[in-house]
């Protein structure tokens, strides 16, 4: 595995860092005041989008575009550090077409969308014309095992009729939110609880799509929204199934493992910067007549998080890689790896942080506590941690049966 920088990937990372550098990291200020004005989406975001699209700087995420479709093609592999770099804003991928849940959805609707689900929705959102959100939680089951989900999609001649609760849907606040993909279930007694689920296209403005609230997260509040949804008698043509009747626990499984990776990427990015407001922190300030950083446990909570940042940053590239050589399923084990490490990651390194600016980390002066809140979230976000943990262990328990014995001649004999 060779995880070195490619000529196209250094080109593009100057790219996005330059730009990062001259458009928005100076607006960030500007960006925080708009959102707590309740000004949303903030002015300049159009046209920074416009500027990002006509610098190349656009769908960097999507490796297999087609020909008319906009967008940068680079690998997982190469996609990986330009998304560290945007992670260090938490708004910026929207500003290249690279934000969640977007993301995630584009990847499904370009893997299964019929052509006229790629020419009503699919194409524009590779333009950027709109915003979409994915309806998959619920508040009355627990989400972590899907197979729960209760959101009914039933036939009704030509059409299907939805009727469900879902939360924690991400962009649902937008004003230019136009399409939810919804996850629910069209056959809930089939004997195979992976084939009860499907998929379908809802148009935001379709009647009986009741928005009930927008939730705060730890008490923040997100313009974006992870808003509760009432799904009520809401009725679409059946053309807007997307794939086929069953295929939505699968068509789960093909979003989710691009988008984990994405999650990570954008992690690491958030706690690179906050290891680096540590240490300019450390490096200013003096307690007890020394500076912060000589005392031993700031140094170690210096190196902790740097070698905690590197070992997070190659198991992702390492599960970028063979996603790109070998495929998502393929990779499942370092994708459920990679998950349960890098918000626990992300959140330690933050806090600690936080700590060493002390009254401070705590306000909107610093990125941290929005940082922090994001990087807690994110142990919930696609499938928590003790969900990835349990998958990973059941594969090792699957390799160890396999090799059952293989072990043994390394146990010293018991002397007699």
């Amino acid at each position: 595995m060779d995880f070195s920088y490619t000529a196209r990937t250094r080109d593009v990372l100057q790219q996005v860092e330059r730009f990062m550098d001259a458009h928005i990291v100076p607006r960030i200020r500007e960006y925080n005041d708009a959102i707590h004005a309740g000004h949303y989406p903030v002015p300049f975001m159009g046209d920074l989008r416009e500027l990002a699209k006509s610098e190349g700087l656009w769908n960097l995420f999507l490796p297999h575009l087609k020909e008319h479709e906009p967008g940068t093609r680079l690998s997982n592999l190469e996609y990986a550090p330009i998304a560290e770099a945007t992670g260090r804003v938490s708004w910026a991928p929207e500003v290249f077409n690279c934000n969640a849940p977007d993301t995630g959805n584009m990847e499904l609707l370009h893997m299964f969308a019929t052509e006229e689900q790629r020419e009503q929705w699919l194409d524009p959102l590779l333009r950027g014309e709109f915003h979409s959100a994915f309806a998959m939680t619920e508040p009355d089951v627990a989400s972590s095992d899907a197979t729960n989900i209760t959101t009914l999609i039933q036939r009704d001649g030509d059409d299907y009729v939805i009727n469900g609760r879902k939360w924690f849907i991400s962009n649902a606040a937008r004003p230019d939110c136009r399409l939810f993909i919804l996850m629910g279930k069209t056959d809930p007694n089939n004997e195979n609880i992976h084939r009860q689920q499907s998929m379908i296209l809802i148009p935001a403005d379709t009647e009986g799509v009741d928005i009930v609230r927008n939730p705060t997260v730890l008490n923040h509040t997100s313009p974006e929204g992870h808003c509760e949804i009432v799904f009520r008698n809401v009725r679409v043509p059946a053309r807007n199934l997307l794939g086929e009747e069953g295929s939505g626990f699968a068509l789960a499984q093909a979003r989710l493992g691009p988008g984990r990776i994405h999650h990570c990427m954008r992690s690491i990015g958030a706690a690179q910067l906050a290891l680096e407001l540590m240490i300019e922190r450390s490096l200013e300030r003096k307690t007890f007549g020394k500076h912060l950083h000589q005392h031993g446990s700031i140094a170690e909570w210096i190196a902790k998080s740097r070698i905690d940042i590197e070992t997070a940053r190659l198991l992702v590239l390492k599960a970028a890689w063979l996603m790109d050589n070998v495929g998502a399923k393929a990779a499942r084990k370092e994708i459920s790896m990679i998950k349960a490490l890098v918000p626990t990651v992300h959140t330690t390194v933050t806090n600690r942080a936080i700590q060493v600016f002390g009254a401070m980390g705590l306000t909107p002066d610093t990125p941290l506590a929005d940082s922090y809140t994001w990087g807690r979230a994110l142990q919930f976000a696609d499938g928590p941690d003790e969900t990835h943990l349990q998958a990973i262990a059941r594969m090792e328990i699957k390799e160890g049966q396999e090799k059952l014995g293989a072990s043994a001649a390394y146990l010293t004999p018991p002397l007699r």
